[in-house]
């Protein structure tokens, strides 16, 4: 099911980058940019992960005493994984993901917030949270959608920017760029979207079961919802990147499409759920 939604996303980009060529420059823009559409698709699936986590400027932690790293060494064995790599972003706001795009070429990512402000129990649910991402390959599809939605928003911007000062290109028709202006950032929204709100349920799960501690990661999730609340925001994180994390980082930052485009189901919601796991566990 993962190659396929994999598969899909990049031909989807594909498909998208040849259309935009066309209205640019025709038949020519069009080759030239399924050879570009190529190049990205080949980089999305192999760079991607790396290309985040310089995004966010994460150090390599090396020292196998460091307790984040003790702590996911102890829980991969309960989960059947490799040891993934391990690092910290130098950071403030309590924050965590997992990048890669297999078992063996995952990593997990925590700020130095997290680590400052949760304990040793809560810090073990979030690692927990994010190595059941990785066990159900979750990161491969959630990585590439954060470069497509960039490379989206990228393009959205320049259609944006050449209907408002015109085109003088013979197959170029700026009411298409323009409307593609609009449309485009939805598309990508819609991307993020379809990184599905279910896959946090299932990671809160595998979490909790991998812990035997529901209560861990409730109190976790409820310390980085307030963080996020009060407004702290990541440094460097961007609206391609918040489904990524294990909370959105801009919890605190009012919508008017409420909750149309959450990359994330309610905390409230994911409390509640794990509320449930504890007459299972």
């Amino acid at each position: 099911m993962e190659q396929t939604k994999t598969i899909f996303f990049l031909t989807l980009l594909t498909v998208l980058f040849v259309f935009i060529g066309f209205s640019f420059a025709g038949t020519n823009g069009m080759l030239i940019a399924f050879v570009i559409a190529l190049g990205i698709n080949f980089y999305a699936y192999y760079f991607s992960d790396k290309h985040v986590l310089k995004r966010f400027n994460a150090t390599l932690i090396e020292d196998s005493r460091h307790p984040v790293y003790k702590i996911t060494q102890k829980l991969i064995q309960k989960a059947n994984l490799p040891m993934p790599k391990i690092y910290i972003i130098a950071d403030h706001t309590p924050n965590a993901f997992a990048t890669g795009r297999d078992h063996e070429n995952a990593a997990v990512a925590v700020t130095m917030g997290l680590y400052e402000m949760l304990n040793e129990e809560e810090l073990e649910a979030v690692i927990a949270h994010e190595l059941s991402h990785i066990k159900h390959y979750d990161i491969l599809i959630g990585t590439i959608a954060a470069v497509f939605s960039g490379a989206i928003a990228m393009i959205a911007n320049m259609l944006q920017f050449s209907g408002m000062v015109g085109n003088n290109r013979q197959n170029s028709n700026p009411i298409v760029m323009i409307a593609m202006s609009i449309i485009l950032p939805l598309a990508a929204s819609i991307i993020q979207m379809s990184v599905s709100r279910s896959r946090e349920y299932m990671a809160d799960e595998g979490a909790a079961r991998m812990t035997k501690n529901p209560a861990a990661l409730q109190s976790a999730l409820s310390k980085l919802e307030n963080y996020a609340l009060r407004g702290g925001v990541l440094k460097n994180a961007s609206e391609q990147t918040a489904h990524m994390f294990i909370i959105n980082p801009f919890s605190g930052i009012k919508s008017n499409l409420g909750n149309l485009f959450r990359t994330h189901p309610t905390t409230a919601d994911r409390i509640t759920r794990l509320e449930e796991l504890k007459f299972e566990i």
